[in-house]
């Protein structure tokens, strides 16, 4: 789904309201069954449901054991979506994500014809792990069903089933045998999120939970075809002038060529974010405002998701490097240097 911004200017039907009470209304009830099962990571789970309600893709990048696929796993069975996990290998070929066509005999006609074997891309939830353990030429046979939710095998399209996720996972520990993902793959992921240990208190309660027995009852609040009208619910949000221009100056400040970036910005960052970032910024700033109860956007919600939205948007380069600066810093300094508006909302 192109994240292209919608024009519509109000929530004022009935009908919209009272959407838009459901979402949040669903997004409780969805936080109340995932916290059966996850323990913590609220920030996380709150971009994990950003993501869907606004139909993006996401990038979950932290060390193992932290739950990234469980996490990704229990919301399909809230959501009752159709799972799929692949396991990235170097071995592995596009054929075995996409599809591929087979030989069938028929057995009455005695016939020979192609017939094509779905891939396991073809689910709602796919689940890419350790993408970056194959070599790019797998990982580009996921471009056109992250963008276009299709597929193209031998010359012909097949659509893929709505809605449609692809969450990527990533080991930042383990760099060898490791391929690093194009930057026009990355920039398809709508946030780059960051799972970290949990506090000791919350450890604790994931020791105690996982290493006894488990049988929760897992209820689905939310349907697909939720999902669907919620993502176009939010394309309807409100977004005044001056917040749409905070959030593309906040991006065209990361780019070293741009008149307004500074000096820092040009001296550590070699190619700066897209415009597929604002997009997404605005985007997700009409999620957060909507489960926030508001139908309107805020300064801050476009400030609060800077950070995952720019961190794998923005390319560093070897001054970056030497000097250990992170795109997390850059993206504090980002927030810095383009203050808030004065009569900000």
């Amino acid at each position: 789904m192109n994240p292209v911004v919608s024009d519509v200017v109000d929530l004022d039907s009935p009908d919209d309201i009272a959407l838009a009470d459901r979402m949040n209304a669903g997004r409780q009830q969805i936080l109340s069954e995932l916290r059966k099962i996850i323990i913590g990571q609220q920030e996380v789970i709150e971009q994990v449901m950003m993501t869907l309600f606004v139909g993006g893709n996401s990038l979950i990048v932290g060390a193992p054991g932290l739950a990234k696929t469980l996490l990704i796993h229990t919301m399909a069975r809230v959501l009752d979506l159709r799972f799929s996990r692949i396991q990235f290998t170097p071995d592995l070929m596009p054929s075995d994500i996409t599809g591929t066509d087979l030989v069938q005999e028929d057995a009455t006609t005695g016939r020979r014809q192609m017939v094509f074997a779905p891939g396991p891309i073809f689910a709602n939830i796919v689940l890419a792990d350790e993408i970056n353990r194959t070599p790019p030429k797998t990982q580009s046979a996921l471009l056109e069903a992250m963008q276009e939710h299709r597929v193209t095998v031998q010359g012909k399209t097949y659509q893929l089933a709505e809605p449609f996720y692809v969450f990527a996972t990533q080991n930042p520990i383990e760099l060898e045998g490791t391929y690093p993902l194009p930057e026009a793959q990355l920039d398809r992921f709508m946030f780059h999120i960051v799972i970290e240990h949990p506090p000791y208190d919350e450890e604790i309660d994931v020791l105690k939970t996982t290493t006894s027995i488990q049988n929760p009852q897992i209820n689905r609040p939310i349907t697909g075809d939720d999902l669907i009208a919620f993502q176009r619910l939010v394309r309807k949000v409100p977004v005044a002038e001056p917040v749409m221009r905070h959030a593309l100056d906040i991006v065209r400040a990361s780019r070293p060529k741009d008149d307004t970036s500074k000096d820092d910005i040009k001296k550590w960052v070699a190619f700066g974010a897209s415009v597929r970032a604002a997009q997404y910024l605005i985007l997700g700033a009409k999620a957060r405002a909507l489960t926030s109860g508001r139908y309107h956007v805020s300064f801050e919600d476009v400030r609060s998701l800077t950070h995952p939205v720019l961190r794998h948007r923005i390319i560093t380069n070897f001054h970056a490097q030497s000097e250990g600066v992170t795109t997390d810093l850059i993206v504090d300094k980002l927030l810095q240097q383009v203050p808030l508006p004065r009569s900000g909302m």
